[in-house]
C-alpha cells in the first residue's frame, strides 16, 4: 500500500452541482423563477479562463517592458459561463432568441438586471470557492 493512499483520486470528495435562482424575470408557467444548474470548474479551467482575460500592457517611460492586467469583468464573465450547465448558454437556438451569438452576450442579455448580475457575481465567485474578501486574507496573515 502507498504511503499516499489517502491521497488517491478515488478518495477525492465528488462537488456537486447546484441550483440557484439567478434572475425574477424568468419564470415558469405558475410565476415560479427558474433554477439555473451550477458546476464547479476545475482549477485548471480557472488557469485556462484568467489567461484569455489577462492582456500585457506597456509601462510608461520603459519600452519594451510589459505588465500582465486581469481584464476582471470579462474574467466573472467567462467563468460564471464555464459554471453555468442550465440553460445551455452555447445553445444556438436560445442565443438566436436573443440576438446574441456569444455566450458570454446571452449571459448579459438572460440576466440585463445589474443587480441581479452582480448577486450572480457573487454566488458564482463563492460557488467556485472565492469566499474570502481581501480584508478576511489581510487579516489572517496579520495573525
Amino acid at each position: 500500500m502507498s504511503k499516499f493512499a489517502k491521497f488517491m483520486k478515488e478518495n477525492k470528495a465528488v462537488r456537486a452541482n447546484e441550483l440557484h435562482v439567478v434572475t425574477k424575470l424568468l419564470c415558469d408557467e405558475k410565476g415560479n423563477p427558474l433554477e439555473w444548474e451550477f458546476r464547479h470548474i476545475t482549477s485548471k479551467e480557472n488557469e485556462e479562463i484568467r489567461e484569455a482575460c489577462t492582456v500585457e500592457l506597456p509601462v510608461t517611460g520603459k519600452p519594451n517592458l510589459y505588465r500582465p492586467r486581469l481584464k476582471s469583468g470579462l474574467y466573472i464573465q467567462k467563468m460564471i459561463v464555464a459554471s453555468v450547465v442550465v440553460p445551455d448558454l452555447y445553445d444556438a437556438q436560445l442565443q438566436d432568441s436573443y440576438g446574441v451569438k456569444e455566450p458570454e452576450d446571452l449571459l448579459l442579455a438572460m440576466v440585463d438586471d445589474p443587480g441581479e448580475y452582480n448577486d450572480l457575481a457573487a454566488y458564482v465567485q463563492n460557488f467556485q470557492g472565492f469566499n474570502a474578501s481581501f480584508e478576511d486574507k489581510v487579516a489572517e496573515a496579520k495573525n
